[in-house]
């Protein structure tokens, strides 16, 4: 283990370059080996486009709106700030022709994308291109950000990022305010005790909310009461669903947020309370819309032919939409209570010498730490909230991730300030027996599930966990590629076959009703797509097609159900269950389900790890 501080950093920086080296060099390698049919399955690539519009938007930014015409059930990947490439294909669909401008993702939603060009210039190339189509960029901006802010914080020697590193890292005891607490008699004891934890703390604190316990209730009353005693905090998540979910929560509590950035979710909500629309909504923006429009004539009328007076004149009107846009500009950050963006967007010029007494990270376990010091460079103290027991950072490099670096600050903090952190311990989603197995393996049996959630159940009598096992079944699993994952057929019928036996139990009519809501979840993206088509397929399932999603586990991160049904696909005598080995994957899936859980699975491949085995022998109890 490092000896200080900055040799932890100084490590994390090594791990981070291994990181990029691996991620960069497997990018490249599926640019060039991967067909465009597994591009589009994967969720990286729409193709055949057709273009839209194109037009400047309210930040000046020259847009053009795309569309893609084929395979719209496919899930993608394409969010805001994401880089892009367009290309053109050649006729059989093998090779494909970069054109030779950078972009990036305005906002998308399911089949309809905004898109910033570099200017005009770039559409003449779009519009000459045959077979159109836009893949994902790898993304260099991210790891120089992350980069940049490890540097920042190993460098500076008397500053405030200097004292939080010596915190975070080293011996130095993290501060506390004494005050009598403060009492939410609307939130129960453990959250209480947390939003005090938040306000005492000088430097940093933590909100560890397992599955279930109400972190983003609790989050939000923190963030209202730090509010009373500071003008403005910034908030912050590694995703932007997650930034879209603490966002809406807190406007909903009557806050008023500036989203930096689009919102994954395009609606009217969400895309309300984002910069790009309210700078669009401000009374002087129509001023500023002319102004920009007679400079970009007067351009024109300049490369007609260049005159000392045109040049003047642009400079001047240049001059005055410059003032004009920082006065818009400072208005709508005077007029919010919370900035919420993603952590590299904490880096945007928008933000430029702003400093915020408290910066509140979200879902900070998904994080890597040089992520997270992008934001930390921004404010005077720290909260986190998540838990890491849940999903962690994504990392390529094996190497890397031996090495380290998945560890997240929030756990560097957890384990080296322990007085910091408060857990929460009351659930309100799931069925007690649901969630005695997550809390006994997980968080030493301190979870306690609220008197209303206890027995809560669709059938009478019914059992809470079921485990199918398909050992004896012809449920085999077929390696389909690389990073795509891996597909078990037979296991897929036998899941629609399940399901279809329980909501028949149920009743069609009190489903509808009542809204009764599913999610099927695999961790195999190869398992999910293929789950998808035969569940297209079934007419049974036609009513209640809207009440039935299909994803993989970090699809249903921070989601919830009424039914719950688990393909684990694995099924080889070799007992091989590959990244089954990650148990907090699981942790989210089994805890997904309010009052049904259905796993199937072969038990003698994956009861020969401790984890599978305790929950197959738990559930078998239940059962009995």
């Amino acid at each position: 283990m490092p000896s200080s501080p900055l040799l932890e950093l100084q490590r994390q920086y090594e791990l981070l370059e291994m990181e990029y080296d691996c991620e960069k060099k497997a990018f490249l390698q599926q640019q060039d080996s991967i067909s465009l049919d597994k591009k589009i399955n994967r969720g990286t690539c729409w193709y055949p486009l057709t273009v839209g519009r194109s037009y400047y938007n309210s930040l000046n930014q020259y847009v053009v709106e795309v569309f893609r015409t084929d395979h719209l059930d496919t899930d993608h990947r394409f969010e805001f700030g994401r880089p892009v490439m367009f290309f053109d294909a050649d006729m059989e669909h093998v090779k494909i022709h970069p054109l030779n401008f950078p972009a990036t993702v305005n906002y998308v939603d399911e089949n309809r994308m905004v898109v910033i060009l570099p200017g005009p210039e770039a559409m003449a190339q779009l519009n000459e291109a045959m077979r159109l189509g836009i893949q994902l960029s790898f993304d260099e901006n991210v790891f120089k950000l992350m980069f940049a802010s490890l540097r920042a914080v190993m460098t500076d020697k008397n500053g405030r990022l200097s004292e939080l590193r010596d915190i975070f890292h080293g011996m130095r005891p993290a501060g506390e305010l004494t005050f009598a607490p403060m009492r939410f008699p609307w939130l129960n004891p453990t959250q209480e005790s947390a939003v005090n934890t938040v306000l005492r703390a000088k430097d940093v604190a933590i909100v560890h909310g397992p599955p279930g316990t109400g972190k983003t209730t609790t989050l939000v009353e923190a963030i209202y009461e730090t509010l009373h005693r500071e003008n403005q905090v910034l908030v912050c998540a590694q995703s932007n669903m997650a930034v879209d979910w603490i966002a809406e929560q807190l406007t909903d509590r009557g806050i008023p947020v500036l989203r930096l950035g689009n919102p994954v979710r395009v609606n009217d909500k969400m895309l309300s309370f984002t910069y790009e629309r309210r700078f669009e909504a401000h009374p002087d923006y129509p001023l500023l819309h002319s102004m920009r429009r007679a400079i970009r004539q007067l351009y024109e009328t300049r490369k007609k032919g260049r005159t000392e007076a045109v040049r003047q004149k642009i400079n001047s009107l240049r001059d005055r939409a410059e003032e004009l846009e920082l006065r818009i500009q400072e208005s709508l950050f005077n007029e919010a209570r919370v900035i919420a963006c993603t952590l590299t967007g904490a880096a945007s010029k928008l933000l430029f010498r702003r400093r915020f007494g408290t910066l509140f990270i979200d879902e900070a376990a998904q994080a890597l730490e040089a992520a997270c010091w992008i934001a930390i460079r921004k404010a005077n103290r720290v909260v986190l909230a998540g838990d890491h027991c849940q999903l962690p950072p994504v990392i390529t490099c094996y190497e890397a991730l031996k090495g380290g670096l998945g560890e997240t600050l929030m756990q560097k903090i957890v384990r080296n300030k322990p007085g910091c952190v408060s857990l929460l311990k009351i659930q309100y989603r799931m069925n007690d027996a649901i969630m005695r197995f997550s809390s006994d393996w997980f968080y030493h049996g301190e979870l306690q599930s609220a008197p209303e959630v206890r027995h809560r159940s669709i059938l009478d009598f019914d059992t809470p966990m079921t485990w199918v096992n398909t050992e004896l079944s012809d449920a085999e699993e077929e390696f389909v590629e690389r990073s795509f994952g891996r597909v078990n057929k037979a296991e897929a019928e036998l899941t629609l076959q399940q399901l279809e036996a329980y909501l028949t139990k149920i009743g069609k009519q009190r489903i509808l009703d009542e809204r009764i809501d599913i999610g099927i979840i695999s961790p195999y993206q190869a398992q999910v797509q293929y789950l998808r088509r035969l569940l297209k397929g079934r007419s049974f399932f036609t009513p209640y097609k809207h009440l039935i999603s299909v994803n993989t586990v970090d699809g249903f991160q921070g989601q919830e159900r009424d039914v719950i049904i688990i393909s684990l696909v694995r099924s080889n005598e070799k007992g091989e269950i590959g990244f089954l080995n990650d148990l907090r994957r699981m942790n989210v899936a089994i805890t997904r389900a309010r009052m049904k859980l259905i796993i199937l699975g072969n038990a003698a491949t994956l009861t020969r790890h401790p984890f599978y085995k305790q929950l197959f022998d738990y559930i078998s109890t239940l059962d009995a």
